[in-house]
């Protein structure tokens, strides 16, 4: 269905309003994230990369927020609700150093992707093209792998401490994402049967699953052990 047909159920919309607002502030959040990192990157080059990805992140902010808009809702009221899990997040996993805020971009918001990746294949067919055009890489995945394997072939005992640290964002990032499908029941509801072939709570255990195997592999590819 398309979000004209889908959205005249008023628990979907719902879901879809509260999906929408998670995903802009937490773009929103990106945003800043990204800019205040840059100050702790050791070259000009460094910086203007990130300065860079910030601003693809702020385009994805404007696209959701316009959305939201459009289809009649007060996007602030929207993303209240998902502002204390976010800053809760980046407030518990605030990197010590440069290193740490790569592998915080390039984990933690692959994470979140893959989490919503999983849930747009249960979304009308607008919304779902709105999500993963937002989903999109803002260039900082192979940024984040080159800087942190350069690292750790320059002194392997980096290694273990950044391991370490992706492995307790890893734990954050997955606590954060339950507790707030857990606190909405629209979206909880739909995760558990959406506008698509609805799937069951075995099927939700399976989808977190198949986003720590994604972490695992990231890991890997940073170089690091899961």
């Amino acid at each position: 269905m398309d979000w004209a047909a889908a959205s005249a159920d008023p628990q979907y919309r719902a879901a879809v309003v509260d999906l929408l607002g998670a995903l802009a502030y937490g773009e929103l959040a990106a945003f800043e994230r990204l800019a205040e990192d840059a100050k702790l990157a050791p070259t000009m080059a460094d910086k203007a990369e990130l300065a860079k990805m910030a601003s693809a992140e702020f385009h994805h902010f404007e696209r959701l927020r316009d959305r939201l808009a459009e289809i009649g809702e007060e996007p602030t009221q929207a993303m209240e609700p998902f502002v204390a899990a976010y800053d809760g997040f980046h407030k518990q996993t605030a990197p010590s150093d440069w290193l740490e805020g790569l592998v915080k971009a390039y984990v933690g918001d692959s994470i979140a992707s893959d989490f919503y990746r999983e849930v747009a294949a249960r979304l009308d067919s607008d919304t779902r093209a709105l999500v993963l055009a937002v989903l999109d890489d803002t260039g900082h995945g192979g940024f984040a792998v080159e800087k942190v394997r350069a690292a750790i072939d320059a002194d392997p005992r980096v290694g273990g401490r950044l391991a370490l640290w992706a492995r307790r964002l890893m734990g954050e990032a997955l606590s954060q994402s339950q507790r707030v499908v857990a606190d909405r029941d629209a979206l909880s509801t739909m995760l558990v049967g959406g506008v698509a072939d609805g799937f069951d709570l075995a099927e939700v255990g399976r989808m977190f699953s198949r986003i720590t195997e994604a972490h695992t592999k990231r890991m890997a590819a940073l170089g690091l052990a899961a």
